[in-house]
């Protein structure tokens, strides 16, 4: 560890959106000199297949040239009310149409197929927030059901189908967002259910998620009062740390989701996202839109990795746990795993 540079850890940690279609100048700074770890795709920079692969080609390219780790290119494609990629890739009416198992199978077969055809190595699917009956759940077209153990055993089977084809797969929202009815794309909304709620119901597919070894987290954007009063699950130690780390037992890759939301924008800047990100054992920060933000979160973590000796190990050992999920993945070593040829 103490040969790679503060910059290089503080860019590991950051997966970001930008604009275009193709590899430009703007990618080549964000690969090339922040050292950003993933990046993710959006209907922006999607035209066709051809171009697609070319784009995720030449990114992973410039990344080596560069002397860095594979990158991590991620996309949100669950179906239905949540697709990326249009036509002539396979269109799936979404969570709350699958009938069965076999449901769940195709769709992590074909998708997984499909994004490991353009180059595109994460998903960020399933979804496995438990949206309650009679309620106007946000989550409503985007979740498999109500019932905790049908979204476990869809969502635990998307996890294995799409990575055991050598697509990681990143469960969200933690802890569950299925009982909200404010969009924190907007603001952020509070959730004011008890631990034993939370327990029963809505951490259940996520504690199954751990066991089939998920290969990623997404934390979500909402307050959740009984565990922390005061912070959004996202910038909080007490869901990060404590809940999903020390009491879930997770030791794989967490990230935020996206910090450019209206729950986190305006009522917090990046320095202070980024000051909590670090604080709460979160390992990638994810910023979905071009701008300043993403050079200035950089710049924070660096520094603050730097100058804080308890930071700078938290850093270390988040570090550590994205460079073995890309070890994982991204050399082959996926496959041997789960028992596969490279034919």
């Amino acid at each position: 560890m103490d040969t790679i540079s503060a910059e290089t850890m503080a860019g590991q940690r950051l997966m970001v959106g930008f604009d275009g279609t193709f590899f430009n100048d703007d990618l080549k700074w964000l690969v090339g000199t922040l050292r950003v770890g993933g990046l993710i795709l959006f209907s922006r920079n999607l035209e066709e297949p051809d171009q697609i692969r070319q784009l995720c080609q030449d990114c992973q390219s410039y990344a080596r040239q560069c002397g860095l780790p594979s990158l991590f290119i991620a996309i949100d494609q669950e179906g239905g009310q949540v697709a990326r990629l249009k036509p002539p890739f396979t269109q799936f009416p979404g969570n709350p149409a699958m009938r069965d198992i076999e449901d769940a199978i195709r769709f992590a077969r074909v998708t997984a197929r499909e994004l490991k055809d353009m180059g595109i190595n994460m998903d960020m699917a399933p979804v496995l927030d438990v949206a309650p009956e009679n309620t106007d759940s946000i989550m409503a077209q985007r979740a498999f059901g109500s019932d905790p153990q049908w979204v476990t055993a869809l969502g635990t089977t998307v996890i294995d189908h799409l990575q055991r084809r050598g697509v990681m797969a990143v469960a969200k929202h933690f802890p569950g967002i299925g009982r909200t009815v404010l969009d924190s794309h907007l603001a952020l909304p509070d959730l004011d259910a008890d631990m034993a709620a939370l327990t029963n119901v809505d951490l259940v597919p996520f504690a199954a998620a751990i066991v089939n070894n998920v290969a990623g987290i997404m934390l979500s954007h909402i307050r959740y009062t009984a565990i922390d009063p005061m912070w959004p699950a996202s910038l909080s130690p007490s869901v990060t740390t404590d809940l999903l780390r020390v009491q879930m037992g997770y030791r794989g890759v967490v990230m935020t989701d996206d910090l450019d939301m209206g729950a986190i924008k305006p009522g917090y800047d990046i320095d202070t996202a980024i000051e909590r990100i670090l604080l709460s054992d979160v390992d990638i920060a994810l910023i979905c839109h071009k701008g300043p933000d993403i050079e200035a979160a950089w710049e924070k973590i660096r520094r603050s990795t730097t100058e804080d000796a308890d930071l700078n190990d938290k850093g270390a050992r988040s570090f550590r746990r994205i460079l073995e999920l890309k070890k994982s993945y991204l050399s082959g070593s996926w496959m041997q795993r789960y028992g596969l040829s490279a034919a």
